[in-house]
């Protein structure tokens, strides 16, 4: 089965014999490759849309896998039960509706032993609820794919202190590893602030346009923040602050 570059990304955060419930499956692509690479010997195929189960259920008869991928209409995770999936994904949807799939089905979660997240927006929200309910993030990563910048999370359960909220919204541990795509990442974003902030400052000073560019600058200093961590050199030094 032929994936993506962050779908694959996703596939390699998930523990060899779990059995996995891929919210969102759209086509099942996931699903397959995951059975197909022998990382996992069971999959639900999920979506709340008819189109792409439908899509899915053919592609899966296809592949020759139907009895290893099951497929399910429904709301994020309220068709399945406790202990039916060890690992859970949500990749290609909002952070805040992955908190939302996540609050609706807790017993699932639960009982699950780990979640790989990669949220299309709103990121530092998704670490935030992570921490308050009780996960850690144990692996992070991030693509780029089209011009496109993927960040994931695997977490488990366990006690985390992000304590920063640089590290919220960037990744402590993509911080701490100088992943180069999130580098790459913050160069843009910088050229990107800077730009608007410009942009801002030339347009009357209304009660709107203050508020955005306050806004702004608050995310200019993030940004900044975490490029200064990334760019020390001395190893020592980056890890007595991260900690």
């Amino acid at each position: 089965m032929k994936l993506s570059d962050r779908l694959k990304a996703v596939a390699g955060m998930v523990t060899p014999g779990l059995k996995v419930a891929d919210v969102g499956c759209d086509h099942g692509h996931l699903a397959i490759y995951l059975i197909e690479k022998k990382i996992s010997p069971y999959v639900y195929a999920m979506d709340i849309n008819r189109g792409p189960i439908d899509r899915a259920i053919i592609n899966i008869m296809e592949s020759g896998y139907s009895s290893d991928i099951k497929t399910i209409l429904g709301d994020g995770l309220t068709e399945l039960n406790p202990g039916d999936a060890g690992s859970i994904v949500m990749a290609g949807m909002g952070g805040p509706l992955m908190v939302d799939i996540i609050k609706a089905s807790p017993a699932v979660c639960e009982e699950a032993d780990e979640l790989i997240l990669q949220p299309q927006s709103d990121i530092a929200l998704v670490r935030h609820y992570l921490q308050d309910k009780g996960y850690l993030i144990i692996s992070e990563d991030m693509i780029c794919e089209d011009d496109k910048f993927y960040p994931m999370i695997k977490a488990v359960h366990g006690e985390m202190d992000l304590q920063r909220e640089v590290f919220f919204r960037y990744g402590r541990i993509l911080i701490r590893e100088r992943n180069p795509i999130l580098l790459h990442f913050l160069y843009l974003q910088r050229k990107s602030l800077n730009y608007i902030r410009d942009q801002l400052l030339n347009e009357e000073q209304t009660e709107r346009v203050t508020l955005r560019l306050s806004e702004i600058e608050r995310d200019i200093a993030f940004n900044q923040e975490a490029i200064n961590l990334m760019e020390k050199t001395n190893p020592i030094e980056i890890d007595r602050i991260l900690k």
